[in-house]
């Protein structure tokens, strides 16, 4: 059974990429982030010929998040549960497979660095950290199910110096700062596993290369994307890895898949 997560940077701007992506690589359940659209402007019918259902948490021209599959969605949860958030974040459902449930989130977490024209306003990066914080809660109560749990998206994290080309350059940004880093290892100490490092546990790993300068040709790339596995389902993983290939496509997001493999 395959899983995967893929930040598509506006859907209706990127669907002949991601429907070239499905058709490839079959993923079974798919968490979209940046949809940047919509419930009424979601391709639902494209995607539905693809053979997938969708469920969607959509948002006019930012954020928004979107699960994908091609089994039963049996409950879905609109927004982070305990944080009240104007942006479309996270969304959350039960997936029958096989008989099996699979419980999966498809969350685009805040970047949290400041404008351009204020660099010391510090209320994007408060944000960050509060949303975070109700993410730890969440997923506290989730261990505490002891199911097949699989929380996968844009965390907007560089977790460690191996996960950016440059760490000095990014001492200071909202992604690698202190805060940021120690409550996603937080949330692993709940005993949630990193899919990516189980299997690799150092070297690269990227899935977003900007798009200014040469930074895909010169792989000057940062792994921001996870897919963050219960114990049990930590179990069942064979295999996961990075798909440069979209990113390599023609008007591409700027991100690429991360996709993993479970024994199901």
């Amino acid at each position: 059974m395959k899983i995967a997560t893929y930040n598509v940077n506006s859907i209706n701007a990127r669907l002949p990429n991601l429907l070239a992506w499905l058709e490839k690589a079959k993923p079974d359940v798919v968490m979209l982030q940046e949809i940047k659209c919509e419930f009424n402007s979601f391709p639902r019918f494209d995607l539905q010929l693809a053979g997938y259902e969708a469920r969607v948490l959509g948002q006019k021209s930012y954020n928004g998040v979107a699960l994908l599959t091609r089994h039963k969605f049996r409950s879905v949860i609109e927004g982070l549960p305990g944080f009240e958030d104007e942006n479309a974040r996270y969304i959350e459902a039960e997936i029958e497979i096989e008989g099996k449930m699979l419980r999966a989130a498809s969350l685009y977490l805040p970047n949290g660095n400041p404008p351009y024209n204020n660099p010391d306003d510090e209320s994007k990066f408060e944000y960050k950290l509060k949303w975070m914080d109700a993410f730890y809660q969440h997923v506290s109560d989730l261990v505490e199910r002891g199911e097949d749990v699989v929380l996968g998206g844009d965390y907007n994290v560089i977790l460690t110096d191996d996960d950016v080309y440059n760490p000095e350059l990014f001492r200071n940004n909202a992604l690698f700062r202190k805060e940021v880093r120690e409550r996603f290892k937080a949330i692993e100490y709940l005993g949630f596993y990193d899919a990516f490092r189980l299997k690799h546990p150092s070297g690269e790993g990227y899935t977003f290369w900007d798009y200014s300068g040469k930074s895909l040709v010169a792989d000057e790339g940062m792994r921001i994307d996870y897919l963050l596995l219960s114990p049990r389902t930590a179990d069942r993983l064979e295999l996961c890895e990075t798909d440069k290939e979209p990113r390599m496509s023609d008007k591409p997001s700027d991100h690429t898949p991360l996709t993993a493999e479970l024994k199901w």
